[in-house]
């Protein structure tokens, strides 16, 4: 008899799909612009009645969050987008 492999659980996957932190919009992560994931981030973090913190924290947790999970393989060019996201982020906010 052989046994079954059982498909690994992530605790990581699940978070996108049932978390209670934001409703984002489909593709934020992948658009081109910073300002505009930025944008995109702060509508959905102020609009959602899910999350449990403040607009800015969720928004920012949810963008380190996807940074993170990536890990090795998110492109360099693709990290420095994000990463000035994050920038636009507090900006956007005022926070800096």
């Amino acid at each position: 008899m052989m046994k079954k492999k059982r498909a690994k659980k992530y605790w990581s996957g699940r978070v996108t799909s049932e978390s209670n932190a934001l409703d984002l919009e489909g593709g934020v992560f992948a658009k081109p612009d910073p300002r505009s994931i930025a944008l995109s981030l702060k509508r959905s973090a102020e609009e959602s009645t899910r999350r449990k913190a403040r607009p800015f924290q969720s928004a920012m947790s949810m963008l380190n969050f996807y940074i993170n999970r990536a890990g090795k393989n998110l492109p360099a060019s693709r990290r420095k987008v994000l990463e000035k996201a994050k920038m636009e982020l507090r900006q956007l906010f005022g926070q800096i």
